[in-house]
């Protein structure tokens, strides 16, 4: 009796052991994506934060927000002009002598918006719009220390500008790669939104959407492939911080689309990769060196699609190449279609813009076209900007932002538009320039050099190909 106790006994106790020891080995360890973490040291090296980065987890913003709040900045701004005015006179009507001489006064606009110090001695990327035209910036960083910051760089076209102030060892953001955020991903907006009194505002939110553009109404060339955003962002977050789960920077917000100029649900971002280009540019040379592949392009429709044999809407039809640019000497022909450069797949038209404003001029690459149903892999090697003015072509033809000149009897022609800001105001192939902001001109280093002197705008006058009088302007930058 005693022993078929004991047996039953050791039965039970062996089964549990090999019991335990099966669930011990199946049981799966945590993933490191499962456990990931990040931690925060004071300069005891103390741990003061811990936060679970973990894509599975449900979100915590506290490292994120705690770390990047600091290199977000209150970017305040003047901007003075002078206005003419004249006093009317009340005995002028019935003694008939001349009004008062115009008189001038100063006007002074007060603006603001947000900013992003990406480098310890001072160097912060905002807007260039918060900037523009402005006599004074003062930056607040969120310490409440405040400095007076200089304009080293703007760029119109990605509306980003890069700012300094005279100081050490400031908090930073670290650039994220843009392209490698996905849709749905958590961000935080961080930045001043509405003015000072709602200074280092975080919010958060989701990437709704990459590569958009919005309608351009003033005509001008810009670089759009914006990230949207359903975070909150209203007016003075202009500049302001667009960060990941990590802290880590992926966009410079930038605009939103509303009938009432604040926020109703959506916003738009700078991507990363676009700012870090324009603004190691301005640092490096002055001013950003772009390549330009020098096409017209637009979404494919169905019809495109059926003949070339495509699977989808997906690339960027090329309507028109410019002769002599970098897309026409690789062999890219009009209804192409553009679907890749080098390993990156091409969706859209602004993703298309986004890609290729991250080359500089004399970079290579390859181009992945489809021209009907056959896909052609074409070299390319990328031409700087058509807007670096003074450079001569092959063809002894002059670039001026974005059109090409020659100097003939009466005047200087213009070859060909281009597709920059000539093209833009309304500059047409045959034009002859005769003036330029009222000046006389019959050379093209006329034009030039009197366009480096202009303070804001140039005005053309002129006669167009079929021998009418003509005239268009247009804003330096």
């Amino acid at each position: 009796m005693k022993k078929g106790f004991f047996v039953v006994l050791a039965s039970v106790l062996l089964s549990g052991l090999t019991a335990f020891a099966v669930v011990k080995t199946v049981k799966p360890e945590p993933s490191s994506e499962l456990v990931k973490t990040q931690t925060a040291y004071d300069s005891n090296g103390e741990a003061v934060r811990t936060v679970n980065v973990s894509l599975s987890d449900y979100p915590d913003f506290t490292y994120a927000a705690e770390n990047a709040i600091e290199a977000v900045v209150y970017v305040k701004v003047t901007v003075k002009t002078q206005q003419q005015y004249q006093m009317i006179d009340p005995f002028s009507f019935f003694f008939g002598y001349g009004g008062s001489e115009p008189q001038t006064r100063e006007r002074i606009q007060k603006g603001s918006g947000s900013g992003v110090i990406i480098r310890s001695d001072g160097y912060i990327v905002t807007n260039n719009h918060v900037v523009q035209g402005a006599t004074n910036i003062e930056v607040t960083l969120n310490n409440n220390k405040t400095y007076e910051a200089k304009v080293i760089g703007t760029d119109p076209a990605t509306d980003v500008a890069l700012i300094k102030v005279e100081a050490e060892n400031l908090p930073v953001i670290q650039f994220a790669d843009s392209d490698r955020l996905r849709l749905g991903e958590w961000v935080l907006a961080i930045g001043s939104p509405l003015g000072e009194e709602l200074r280092s505002t975080i919010t958060a939110g989701i990437v709704s959407a990459k590569g958009r553009s919005m309608p351009n109404e003033k005509g001008e060339y810009k670089i759009e492939s914006f990230i949207q955003t359903d975070a909150a962002v209203n007016p003075g977050n202009s500049g302001g911080a667009l960060v990941n789960k990590e802290g880590l920077l992926v966009g410079i917000n930038t605009a939103i689309v509303s009938s009432n100029q604040s926020y109703i649900g959506y916003a738009f971002a700078i991507p990363s990769n676009i700012v870090r280009k324009v603004v190691n540019d301005l640092i490096d040379f002055g001013s950003v060196k772009r390549a330009k592949l020098g096409v017209s392009i637009s979404t494919v429709d169905e019809q495109t699609a059926k003949d070339n044999k495509l699977q989808s809407l997906e690339g960027a039809l090329i309507l028109e190449v410019v002769k002599g640019s970098s897309a026409d000497k690789a062999g890219v022909k009009e209804k192409d279609v553009l679907i890749g450069i080098d390993s990156t797949v091409i969706k859209s038209p602004s993703q298309l813009q986004e890609k290729v404003n991250n080359f500089s001029p004399g970079d290579k690459a390859v181009l992945k076209v489809v021209r009907n149903g056959k896909v052609l892999l074409l070299p390319v090697e990328f031409h700087g900007s058509a807007e670096e003015n003074g450079t001569v072509a092959d063809d002894g033809t002059v670039a001026f932002y974005g059109a090409q000149l020659k100097e003939v009897d009466n005047g200087v022609l213009i070859v060909s538009a281009g597709t920059g800001k000539m093209a833009q105001s309304g500059a047409t192939d045959g034009f002859v320039i005769q003036y330029v902001n009222d000046q006389k001109v019959s050379k093209i280093k006329e034009i030039i050099d009197i366009a480096k002197n202009a303070r804001r705008s140039i005005f053309i006058e002129g006669v167009t190909a079929s021998g009418r009088p003509g005239y268009f302007g247009f804003g330096k930058d």
